[in-house]
């Protein structure tokens, strides 16, 4: 019988598993992530069958509220940057995509950024930051209007847009935060943003670890 030491001695890569996670995204979509070798592949999940198997009910009912946290900064689902209509009630030029699976509705219409986050409390929504951010800057020289979403414009859009206001504003996460939630009420990012915002906003207060604004 080996021992425990002779056990890690002898451990190699190779005998890794692959590991498959099912994941259903607040839309409904299910998803499946495959991890070996620190690697992960997202693919859609083969067996889906018209959102059966959702873990939870889902809320299929239309959401077109949009939350000004600026004039020029604006939070929604996905349902707002599906609408023409809304988006040109709200003047918006510039849309900021942060949704999984959800196609830019309107390319020749406006000026798009997709990055498409899962909206997992281990995604590590910071690393995101820079290029989000560098977006939402030159919009607003421009003088521009944009629309913040993902799926449900509940986790990711907000976290992203909190984020934004401790960066641009120097602000805490607390005063961001209720900024973000008396614009959008439905803002709830999920506890891992959350923990990623506070660990952010102790690196934000610090001049010397400030990333330096692009023009």
């Amino acid at each position: 019988m080996h021992s425990l030491g002779e056990e890690i001695k002898g451990f190699t890569k190779n005998k890794l598993k692959k590991q498959c996670t099912r994941v259903t995204t607040l839309s409904g979509k299910r998803i499946i992530e495959t991890w070996k070798d620190s690697v992960v592949q997202v693919v859609d999940d083969p067996e889906q069958r018209d959102g059966s198997g959702c873990g939870y009910v889902q809320d299929l009912s239309t959401d077109l509220q949009v939350g000004a946290v600026k004039p020029w900064l604006l939070l929604g689902s996905q349902d707002v940057a599906q609408d023409l209509d809304v988006l040109k009630k709200y003047k918006v030029t510039h849309i900021l995509n942060v949704a999984y699976g959800v196609d830019n509705a309107f390319p020749n219409e406006f000026t798009y950024k997709k990055m498409s986050i899962l909206d997992l409390p281990e995604t590590d929504i910071a690393s995101f930051f820079p290029e989000c951010f560098n977006f939402l800057e030159n919009v607003k020289l421009q003088n521009g209007v944009v629309l913040v979403h993902c799926n449900a414009g509940v986790s990711r859009a907000p976290a992203i847009a909190i984020g934004f206001l401790m960066y641009d504003e120097k602000i805490n996460f607390a005063r961001a935060f209720s900024i973000v939630k008396n614009a959008r009420p439905a803002a709830c990012p999920n506890p891992g943003f959350m923990e990623q915002l506070h660990k952010y906003q102790e690196i934000n207060k610090r001049p010397e670890d400030i990333h330096e604004k692009t023009d």
